[in-house]
């Protein structure tokens, strides 16, 4: 039995959250709170919480403010973001700010269940329709940091796929289904990603990759993934 907690001023759309989660996630308790200070409070009050549903328009909240005194108050509490808001940006800010997920209110409800569920079971969730639109044009004419291009442009083909595929939200079963290769090699793509990136994980990895067109390098490459 899980135990969750929505915060979202709105009572309708509070009420559909917790039909989603009685449906698919019988047993579980659901918490919820219509501001920030109110998902302050049951979150010292609830240690069992096993994750909190923060939209993005609280009263008392601006932006990914609540997420990071959430965070702050909280740093064991997993958050994922539900909001309206799908901007690309956004998404990648919370994850960088300790997001475990990030979803948007169109989700179907089918989608929205599948979501929690592989969130609840330890694994990272973007939006991938959202996540495969390019960058706005004012931010692919930002200029890219030289070191990052470097790196990556030390990808071989198939780390440049299998990171392709991370920027668009997909999970390492997603990716190793789309490429044909097992699971365990995804796996073994990914660190060696984030070893050549630098970084020590995929929202860091996702945020590289964000500064270069990735599907024009690749191209570049005219070599066989290996």
């Amino acid at each position: 039995m899980y135990t969750l907690m929505v915060a979202d001023d709105h009572p309708l759309f509070r009420e559909a959250i917790g039909a989603v989660i009685a449906s698919g996630l019988p047993d579980s308790l659901l918490l919820e709170a219509d501001s920030l200070e109110d998902a302050l409070r049951k979150a010292g009050q609830h240690e069992e919480v096993d994750l909190v549903l923060l939209d993005l328009g609280l009263p008392d909240a601006e932006g990914l403010s609540g997420l990071r005194q959430l965070r702050e108050r909280r740093p064991d509490l997993p958050v994922a973001i539900l909001s309206a808001d799908q901007d690309r940006r956004t998404i990648l800010d919370a994850l960088d700010l300790g997001a475990v997920g990030y979803i948007t209110k169109s989700t179907p409800r089918p989608d929205l269940l599948a979501a929690l569920t592989r969130i609840l079971e330890g694994q990272l969730y973007l939006p991938a329709d959202i996540m495969r639109r390019p960058p706005a044009e004012a931010q692919r004419t930002v200029s890219v940091d030289e070191d990052t291009k470097r790196r990556l442009c030390e990808l071989t083909g198939k780390q440049l796929e299998v990171l392709i595929r991370l920027s668009h939200g997909a999970s390492n079963k997603v990716i190793a289904r789309e490429l044909d290769i097992a699971e365990t090699t995804v796996k073994t793509h990914v660190s060696a990603i984030l070893r050549k990136l630098g970084v020590t994980g995929r929202v860091q990895a996702i945020l590289a990759a964000g500064s270069v067109d990735l599907d024009a390098l690749l191209a570049e490459r005219h070599e066989p993934s290996r």
